[in-house]
């Protein structure tokens, strides 16, 4: 089983930076494709960016030219480059893979735990 581990999360002035970073492990596992999403307060959980294995991402519009999602497949880490911080970033940002389990080959998904990030000055 694949668990994930969120961590980089602050509080950071409007304007500022941070990286995310979102590490999986587990045993026999290739993962396919890893999202991050969020969720700010009274607010349903958003797609902010994904990257497939091979490398292709894409962005919420919002975040297009200020966020930069990666990932080091060799060591099943994903990240999130977050620049130009704004308020309504604000929220819980939680990663999310979706893998084939090697020894039955069933196509499973998993959350991090979550990891917050405030925008505030």
């Amino acid at each position: 089983q694949v668990q994930l581990v969120e961590s980089g999360g602050d509080l950071v002035q409007p304007g500022g930076s941070l990286r995310l970073s979102c590490a999986a492990s587990g045993s026999r596992f290739s993962i396919n494709i890893m999202d991050w999403y969020r969720q700010a307060p009274g607010k349903q959980r958003e797609l902010v960016a994904g990257i497939t294995s091979a490398g292709s991402t894409n962005y919420k519009d919002s975040v297009k030219g200020r966020f930069t999602i990666s990932r080091d497949n060799a060591k099943n880490t994903m990240y999130l480059q977050m620049n130009s911080l704004k308020p309504e970033d604000t929220a819980v940002y939680y990663c999310n893979a979706k893998y084939v389990e090697l020894t039955t080959a069933k196509y499973l998904e998993v959350w991090g735990q979550g990891t917050l990030v405030t925008v505030a000055s």
